[in-house]
């Protein structure tokens, strides 16, 4: 049975009572135990002054909290990359250890107030540092990327990004610049990248994505006109391939191999 998630921002009035769970957060490492088994208390030393509510999973109030590096994992625990946890996590838990590990980060870089200095202070009720001095309000960052799959007739057009790492193809993306409509925003990066022009864009989905806070908007368009001329500062190497011919793709904890992935059924793949 899937477990109900409630994200709430305010928490609950009642003290805990043992069935809390905790996301507690080293870098971008989690603390979690064997098949993903999360603490019901943090370790020594970790901070626990400023944690951050998250929400309800299945009646359990959500906590992260802060693990520095000189926090050691108790016995049977261990802390383990965000990447690595979506087996062990399954697709919900994963989705709030990534609020978990985006909050923590937001907190630890804004203790103090980027106008005027002052150690800023949380605010009563919403999900925000305010400066006591100058009144200026800190929010978790949120950059919105759009990521889209576009199609020519029985082809899809994929990019090897020049940072992947790994080979590996994957739908166009980047990020949505200030006074841009999302629309926008995917033709821009299109053109920018590969040179070539779509129309027929069309949302598909988004995804929350925490490396480190992105929200992922996806998008189907159609190719328009213009042969692939990749940006070398960008793009390794793009291509159009057909549905039984793919290269290496994304694995499925991302949008893009969703997006690729419906593209493909509907190919008869």
């Amino acid at each position: 049975m899937a477990e109900t998630w409630e994200a709430l921002v305010v928490p609950p009035d009642a003290p805990a009572t043992g069935d809390d769970l905790w996301w507690c957060v080293q870098g971008s490492r989690l603390l979690v135990g064997k098949s993903g088994l999360l603490p019901t208390h943090v370790p020594p030393a970790a901070v626990t002054s400023d944690a951050l509510f998250l929400g309800v999973l299945d009646g359990h109030p959500c906590w992260a909290a802060d693990a520095g590096p000189e926090v050691e994992a108790p016995e049977g625990f261990t802390f383990m990359d965000l990447r690595a946890l979506h087996p062990a996590l399954g697709e919900q838990r994963w989705a709030i250890a990534g609020r978990a590990v985006q909050l923590v980060d937001w907190l630890r870089c804004h203790q103090y107030c980027g106008r005027c200095a002052t150690p800023t202070e949380a605010l009563r009720g919403e999900r925000a540092r305010r400066c006591p001095s100058c009144g200026l309000l800190a929010f978790p960052r949120l950059a919105p990327a759009v990521i889209t799959l576009v199609q020519r007739g029985e082809e899809a057009l994929l990019a090897q990004g020049v940072n992947f790492g790994v080979t590996m193809y994957s739908c166009l993306a980047g990020f949505v610049e200030p006074g841009e409509t999302l629309e926008e925003a995917v033709r821009r990066e299109i053109r920018e990248e590969v040179g070539v022009e779509v129309d027929e864009v069309r949302y598909i989905a988004s995804q929350p994505w925490p490396f480190p806070h992105s929200l992922m908007i996806g998008f189907r368009a159609a190719w328009a006109s213009g042969e692939i001329r990749i940006d070398p500062a960008e793009i390794a190497d793009a291509g159009w391939f057909r549905a039984d011919e793919l290269p290496p793709i994304p694995p499925g904890i991302s949008i893009a191999r969703r997006l690729i992935d419906a593209w493909r059924a509907e190919q008869g793949a």
